[in-house]
């Protein structure tokens, strides 16, 4: 059984930076593609960020040049840093990870989320 478990969120100024931590278990975080998305009150929920078996990373662009994402496979772990929040990233940010095996089986598994409000 995957499951994933964020941290890192909290309350921070505008202008102000944060780590998110995506933990994986149950399964080598190597097989899936993580991504990052978030949702605010009253908002559906969008992504944020991706990155790939091989590392390669895309981000909206609401957030491009601010936020970085990435992976260490040895610790099961994929992160979010957060730089020069905004008040309009205030939302829950969920991590997911997905798979898709050769024979077109999808897993796509995901984390309760964690608060990140950003407010002065």
């Amino acid at each position: 059984q995957v499951q994933i478990v964020e941290s890192g969120g909290g309350l921070v100024q505008p202008g102000g930076s944060l780590r998110l931590s995506c933990a994986v278990s149950g399964s080598a975080l190597s097989l899936f593609v993580m991504y990052w998305y978030r949702q605010a009150p009253g908002k559906q929920r969008e992504q944020v960020a991706r990155v790939t078996r091989g590392d390669l990373t895309t981000y909206e662009e609401f957030v491009e040049g601010r936020f970085t994402i990435s992976r260490d496979n040895a610790k099961n772990t994929v992160y979010l840093q957060m730089n020069n929040l905004k008040p309009e990233d205030t939302a829950i940010y969920f991590c997911n990870a997905n798979r898709i095996t050769g024979l077109g089986e999808e897993f796509d598994y995901w984390g309760q989320g964690t608060q990140v409000t950003v407010s002065s």
